[in-house]
């Protein structure tokens, strides 16, 4: 496997290859990610049968083209190339218009007065996580906060009892460590909490989802049925918990890496909004996406036939010098602000952007308080088996 950093490497473009299941590279697949932006800016993986596009401007102009990249087959390579069946609902594995419909259901439960109202709540289980760590030398962004922190915000959004919110951690972890959707599929994980709220409804998304009618691909008005909402709450969960948790982690990797700029976010916690769209842009948690092709499309002179699978380097595009000069390689939270792909774009852009966002920043400025120095325990730390969403299931720290 080459990982040579060097993108003016001789060697000719075949000798490049990216293998998406491969963990150890994922954790830092920009030495090759460089050269296949530079060397094969449509790259063509063999062994798996899947094209990829790498620089910024084709992976945002083909998340934005539903009609060609299809999300309809699924988002993951390897649903697509099972051909499995994709169970109605299932919001990330839709196009138009049955997406929209799904979609504008949901953005009305996360609008911005439910997110920010969070704020306070978010703080205060922040705060209750680390205090008792100070004084003890060490702290782990994953298992101390990152792992907890995103489900317990989940479970305030939906209006699920705090003592069952470590089930629903689980059943998250358990979906992306299978990597198959039929976990999600059942979602009964969250049916006792449906019966729940049927009986007593809240001011939570588990009561509006309940309650909300909308009008469906058939023109009928009707409201959620119950494996519609079973699917929701678990994509909501997986999707709003997963990533965030591998936010934070990276967070504290990078961070130590950079401890220059770590001293200023301590001494200037106004930087921590911009902070946290670097560390965003610099490792995303999730790399790629996955589309099958609807039509024959044409890359740099060369076709890639309909019915193919195509890998939409989110990764790649985000250190694309085009769009962020002059080395996109380089970690800079002064960099000038510029929209990034780790939320995607169009169609199937994050909607829990907003709350991703405010968790990272809250999560930044609580450590920072408590502690504005530390150094990973590398021999701990352990990184995620997934591939669909990586990041590490430990970040231990050794702090002052």
């Amino acid at each position: 496997m080459t990982i040579s950093a060097d993108v003016h490497d001789s060697a000719a473009a075949d000798e490049l290859y990216y293998d998406p299941y491969s963990v150890e590279l994922n954790m830092n697949p920009y030495p090759v990610f460089a050269r296949i932006r530079e060397q094969a800016p449509l790259y063509y993986n063999d062994k798996h049968d899947f094209y990829a596009l790498s620089r910024f401007d084709d992976v945002n102009k083909a998340l934005i083209d539903h009609e060609t990249f299809s999300s309809g087959r699924g988002a993951l390579l390897e649903i697509i190339k099972s051909g499995m069946e994709i169970p109605p609902g299932t919001l990330i594995f839709e196009d138009p218009p049955i997406h929209n419909i799904h979609r504008n259901l949901l953005s009305r439960m996360f609008t911005p007065r439910k997110v920010q109202a969070l704020e306070p709540k978010i703080r205060e289980f922040t705060a209750g996580c680390l205090d008792p760590l100070v004084g003890t030398g060490r702290f782990d962004f994953v298992n101390d906060l990152g792992e907890q922190m995103p489900m317990r915000v989940i479970g305030m959004l939906l209006g699920i009892p705090e003592a069952e919110q470590r089930r629903v951690t689980d059943h998250g972890e358990a979906t992306l460590q299978n990597e198959k959707i039929d976990l999600m599929a059942s979602g009964e994980v969250f049916a006792e909490f449906i019966d729940y709220r049927t009986d007593h409804p809240s001011d939570d998304i588990m009561t509006d989802l309940l309650t909300a009618e909308f009008t469906d691909e058939t023109g009928t008005v009707r409201r959620l049925r119950r494996d519609e909402l079973l699917m929701y709450l678990t994509v909501i969960a997986t999707a709003g918990a997963e990533t965030t948790t591998r936010l934070i982690g990276w967070a504290g990797k990078t961070l130590a890496e950079y401890p220059d700029q770590r001293r200023e976010l301590a001494a200037n916690p106004a930087l921590i909004p911009a902070a946290i769209e670097e560390i965003l842009r610099w490792e995303p948690p999730a790399l790629q996406a996955a589309r099958y092709v609807t039509r024959d499309v044409e890359y740099y002179g060369k076709t890639v036939p309909a019915d193919s699978a195509i890998l939409l380097l989110m990764g790649a595009a985000n250190r694309d010098h085009r769009r962020f000069p002059p080395d996109g390689d380089v970690f800079d939270i002064h960099r000038e602000l510029r929209s990034h792909l780790t939320f995607g774009a169009g169609t199937h852009f994050c909607m829990g952007n907003a709350l991703a966002r405010l968790e990272g920043r809250i999560a930044l400025e609580e450590i920072l308080k408590r502690f504005p120095t530390w150094e990973v325990d590398w021999p701990n730390a352990v990184p995620s088996q997934t591939t669909a969403v990586r990041g590490w299931e430990a970040m231990p720290t050794l702090v002052p």
